[in-house]
């Protein structure tokens, strides 16, 4: 028996930029055109574009893969052909098992109905029978957390509420392939957490799951392999932490810092002890290597560090000065590296981190590079937050209180 959840074989898929026919005559030649592009080899006209190109790989029963790109880079095209949604102009598709789709949490409800009447709608759509979703039924209300809401239309519902019981029912599908994308962002940190949980659930139990986000720390999270598509093509197919390095080094590419003066950095790298990386657990130790560069010779130089929470708010900064560093001085052609070592305590989130190249003598800023670099920290506690104080609880002695 194979042991293959899906396989792409060379697929191409073409759409066509504002394509219009204002008459009968117009349309029947384009359309004649198409049939013989579809047996010819793949070819474009002028207003036409691959949304994929070439795209091949095969994904094994079992695994957790993460679909990453910046918008346009063909994720929901990928994840509509994925989900049967749409059929390539080119190329095949094979899916060995059974499929489902959460592309929109909670498609296919209906306003009128109660919380409880949609599990069962919802249910039925997405293709449990009605004999599974009974059974489930307790098991999806306490997982989406509105008991007490359970009765009354979703109508009413706040859009945290609708989202949480639209996942929840898509959570208890049980499918052997899963395909999902975007939904684990749904509700409170605490409700996010479960879903975490539960997708980890499903590939315990031998589901295979593919995961399509911009969310690169719920990919980091669930994923050990992950595809990196830019403009309709397979770019990177490997290990997460590398694929996600790679995005991020991509997303930093056309950055563009002060390099006109007579020092600047000039490279940055974040590892961990072994690797370039971008996906941290708390409490692990980062290194920020920070290259500085000299076209002229340059005195008594300071480099800040900067890290800030994903809304780029400033929650730590020191520089080689701060931390009892001897200024950096360089000859012209000469460059230094230094290197920041972080014990990131910090709570699950993305940080993003910055640099700042200073003379100290007249106070020019003479390089900066924002948003540099960012890390992704996940945890296995479910805390929020920026740091993290790896807390614990129990349950001190009960005592009798005597008026």
């Amino acid at each position: 028996m194979s042991d293959f959840a899906i396989r792409l074989d060379k697929v191409y898929k073409r759409f066509s930029l504002g394509e219009r026919h204002d008459s009968l005559r117009d349309l029947i030649p384009s359309l004649a055109k198409r049939a013989v592009k579809r047996i010819t080899t793949p070819q474009l006209d002028k207003q036409e574009f691959w949304a994929l190109e070439d795209v091949s790989f095969e994904i094994k029963k079992g695994e957790s893969v993460g679909i990453i790109g910046h918008n346009g880079a063909g994720k929901s095209t990928m994840l509509k052909h994925l989900s049967g949604v749409l059929q390539p102009t080119f190329g095949s598709i094979a899916i060995n098992g059974r499929m489902a789709a959460l592309i929109e949490v909670g498609a296919g409800f209906h306003q009128d109905l109660t919380g409880r009447e949609n599990i069962f709608l919802n249910g039925t759509i997405l293709g449990m029978s009605r004999a599974d979703i009974r059974r489930k039924f307790d098991e999806i209300v306490d997982f989406s957390g509105i008991e007490k809401f359970i009765d009354t239309p979703v109508k009413r519902y706040s859009s945290g509420m609708y989202a949480r019981l639209g996942f929840s029912v898509a959570a208890h599908i049980e499918p052997e392939i899963l395909v999902i994308d975007e939904v684990l962002s749904v509700g409170d940190a605490t409700f996010q957490a479960k879903g975490i949980a539960k997708m980890k659930s499903l590939l315990r139990s031998g589901a295979t799951v593919i995961f399509v986000s911009h969310n690169l720390r719920s990919v980091a999270e669930l994923s050990s392999r992950s595809l990196l598509l830019q403009g309709g093509k397979l770019i990177s197919d490997g290990p997460t932490s590398e694929v996600i390095q790679m995005y991020m080094d991509t997303l930093r590419a056309s950055h563009r810092r002060m390099a006109s003066h007579a020092a600047h950095i000039s490279d940055i790298e974040v590892r961990s002890a072994t690797a370039k990386r971008s996906d941290f657990r708390a409490g692990e130790v980062a290194f920020a290597y920070i290259t500085i560069e000299a076209s002229e010779p340059v005195r008594n130089l300071d480099c800040a560090i900067f890290l800030q929470d994903d809304g780029l708010v400033d929650i730590f900064t020191t520089s080689c000065e701060r931390l009892g560093m001897p200024l950096i001085s360089l000859e012209k052609g000469q460059a230094s590296t230094i290197v920041f070592s972080l014990n990131l305590h910090l709570a699950p989130g993305r940080y993003h981190l910055s640099f700042g190249l200073q003379d100290t003598e007249t106070g020019a800023l003479l390089d900066i590079a924002d948003n540099a670099a960012t890390v992704l920290i996940s945890s296995d506690q479910n805390v929020s937050g920026h740091v993290h104080l790896y807390p614990t609880v129990s349950v001190a002695a009960k005592q009798s209180i005597h008026p």
